[in-house]
């Protein structure tokens, strides 16, 4: 009886292995079939009139953006939570993926499978509602335990951040990059798949010196840099990505550790000028 009940689990076993094959067949198909097709000119009009970063590149690193968008706008779920979205906030989630990613052509958020978009900013109950006493101050939130893999973010503060200028703010950014530093394991402000080993002590005497300067009233980084270290990874990055010429002129040192950890040519000139690697 129990070598019955043997072959049986083994059968199962062999058949649920599969079936798990045949599904990641038909997945890559899909992908193929949809990266091989053209960008929608809806698409990219988007990203033309709103996305600072994707209008910063030469027309080869544009057409390469366009393919991590539709790459992972094919690989990704995302949904409205009691709002209605469209393809342009559809594209912007994609865009604040791929803008801290660009410079790794490989990475696809292999941890992430929805993005939640919220009517407008929430609570930590992930309550939108107001009511009396009840604030709502959060515009976005990378998921943890139960919903680990993701990601939440508020409808108006994503399309008021890509509003096609020069800014210091960008919700999206901000949260997938804090995703770039989980994935060691912590969300810590020393995301290890991006720095190395040795630049690790550096780049915490960095965070500790601008703090500083935060705190004394000497900076124009946004203050909720102060929190952590986590919180001033993701803070200085939304500036360096969304104002790169801004961010340099008045932090240097610090547009320079960045330039290393996001594989940035630092010597900036017109556009940003992308050291392509893998992760």
């Amino acid at each position: 009886m129990s070598d019955t009940i043997s072959l049986l689990i083994l059968v199962l076993a062999v058949a649920g292995i599969a079936l798990g094959i045949r599904s990641l067949q038909r997945k890559r198909k899909l992908v193929q079939e949809h990266l091989a097709e053209p960008m929608p000119d809806a698409w990219h009009n988007i990203l033309s009139k709103k996305v600072v970063f994707f209008n910063d590149l030469n027309d080869d690193d544009k057409a390469v953006f366009e393919e991590r968008v539709q790459l992972f706008l094919t690989t990704k779920n995302i949904e409205g939570v009691e709002v209605e979205i469209d393809d342009t906030v559809r594209v912007l989630v994609a865009a604040s993926a791929i803008i801290p990613t660009f410079a790794f052509p490989g990475y696809n958020y292999p941890d992430v499978g929805t993005v939640l978009v919220y009517p407008n900013s929430f609570d930590e109950t992930f309550q939108t509602k107001r009511y009396k006493g009840h604030r709502e101050f959060i515009s976005g939130m990378v998921g943890n335990r139960s919903m680990n893999g993701i990601v939440i973010l508020s409808k108006p503060d994503l399309i008021n951040d890509f509003n096609g200028l020069p800014n210091e703010n960008n919700v999206g950014i901000h949260e997938f990059v804090h995703l770039l530093d989980k994935e060691d394991g912590l969300i810590d402000g020393i995301p290890q798949i991006l720095i190395e080993q040795p630049f690790v002590g550096p780049w915490i005497h960095e965070i500790k010196k601008e703090m500083d300067k935060i705190q004394k009233g000497h900076s124009d980084i946004n203050p909720y840099a102060l929190k952590n270290n986590a919180e001033f990874l993701a803070v200085v990055s939304e500036y360096f990505f969304e104002n790169p010429k801004k961010f340099r002129k008045n932090h240097l040192e610090l547009y320079q550790f960045l330039c290393t950890i996001f594989k940035q040519d630092s010597d900036f000139k017109h556009s940003i000028v992308l050291v392509k690697t893998t992760v």
